[in-house]
């Protein structure tokens, strides 16, 4: 099982002194120690207007981070594709994996705030088909030879050949995966899938469960089931102290930064993202001493080994963690993907 380094950018703090600007240059820092240590790749996320994260072009950083690496592979976390043109995303994508001599993991989703669609003008309550369609259209324009011509709902096109063209073949895709659709358009089309541990509990009862439901979907549909992988928030702590502050800081991050960016109305929220409602009223309910190990690495490091062997018998590939969550200084996320890096990951090698 493989490790990488994941950030939203969250940033979305009262009181909060940590600029957007200087944040997005601790990230790339970050990531450029992720490959030091021989962390497998970097997940960087793709928010808008500041409601969670200030990182709004993953591409662009991505792209600088491979220009002073050579392993580290690439991935935004995710691209949200409803807010872009298919035809510039493949473009944009496919340059980066020739830059970088074919490391790019792409992984897409549909996001989950209005905010962020709004002043793009894209459609927020339809974008399951939109992100769909999306999706459809840029796997076929990086695995045909052929130019290609697509007559959907959404997207026209006529005789379309991007480039340049991406190095690997193919080119490997994840789909952010919260809902049974989101797994189903995954083994539709071959793709792997990437989710969140809270998020699998409250949907598939674990992680267990939606490997399960990944694999069953994909013997109907008659396709080989692509990779799947998770994230995890990760807070090391060595006394009860330390576990106090980690566990405050999660929960500040959930109540801060993620409530409110869910479309937690009932009334307004589209009913392709009804399942969220749920996810957030539990945690409006989160409280420090109730997080548990669905969600969170938090402890030792024998801690930490104990609940990734769960994501290691289930069949789970790669798990990215999420280490500058909730404010954690820049000194101390290096220290603790280091030291995770010495103590956890050679378990699973």
């Amino acid at each position: 099982m493989e490790f990488g380094y994941f950030t939203l950018s969250d940033n979305n703090y009262a009181d909060n002194s940590r600029g957007a600007n200087e944040l997005v240059e601790n990230i790339v820092a970050e990531a450029l120690h992720a490959e030091q240590i021989g962390m497998h790749s970097a997940w960087i996320g793709e928010h808008h207007f500041g409601t969670l994260g200030v990182l709004s072009c993953p591409d662009l950083v991505l792209a600088h981070i491979a220009a002073k690496t050579t392993k580290i592979r690439l991935a935004p976390a995710v691209t949200v594709l409803p807010l872009h043109h298919p035809l510039h995303v493949a473009e944009q994508w496919a340059s980066l994996d020739l830059l970088s001599n074919g490391r790019v993991d792409f992984a897409t989703g549909r996001g989950y705030d209005r905010r962020e669609y709004e002043p793009f003008g894209a459609d927020f309550d339809d974008n399951m088909e939109l992100f769909h369609e999306g999706v459809e259209i840029v796997q076929k324009l990086w695995t045909s030879d052929a130019p290609v011509t697509h007559k959907g709902k959404y997207y026209q096109f006529e005789n379309i050949r991007t480039t340049p063209r991406p190095v690997q073949k193919p080119m490997p895709i994840y789909i952010a995966s919260f809902s049974k659709p989101s797994l189903e358009l995954a083994a539709r089309l071959g793709c792997g899938i990437i989710v969140a541990p809270f998020a699998a509990t409250m949907a598939f009862g674990g992680l267990a469960g939606v490997a399960k439901a990944f694999h069953e979907i994909c013997d109907k549909a008659g396709k080989k089931p692509g990779p799947i992988m998770c994230s995890y928030f990760t807070h090391f702590a060595d006394n009860h102290a330390q576990e106090q502050a980690a566990r405050a800081r999660q929960i500040r991050y959930f109540k801060e930064c993620v409530i409110a960016s869910f479309p937690g109305d009932p009334e307004t929220a589209p009913p392709t993202y009804r399942y969220f409602i749920d996810m957030v009223k539990k945690l409006h309910e989160a409280k420090a001493e109730t997080l548990s190990p669905n969600a969170v690495l938090l402890g030792s490091s024998q801690q930490m080994i104990d609940t990734l062997k769960t994501a290691q018998d289930a069949g789970f590939s790669e798990v990215i963690l999420y280490v500058n969550v909730g404010l954690k200084p820049h000194g101390m996320v290096k220290d603790e993907m280091s030291r995770f890096m010495e103590q956890v990951a050679p378990q699973f090698r």
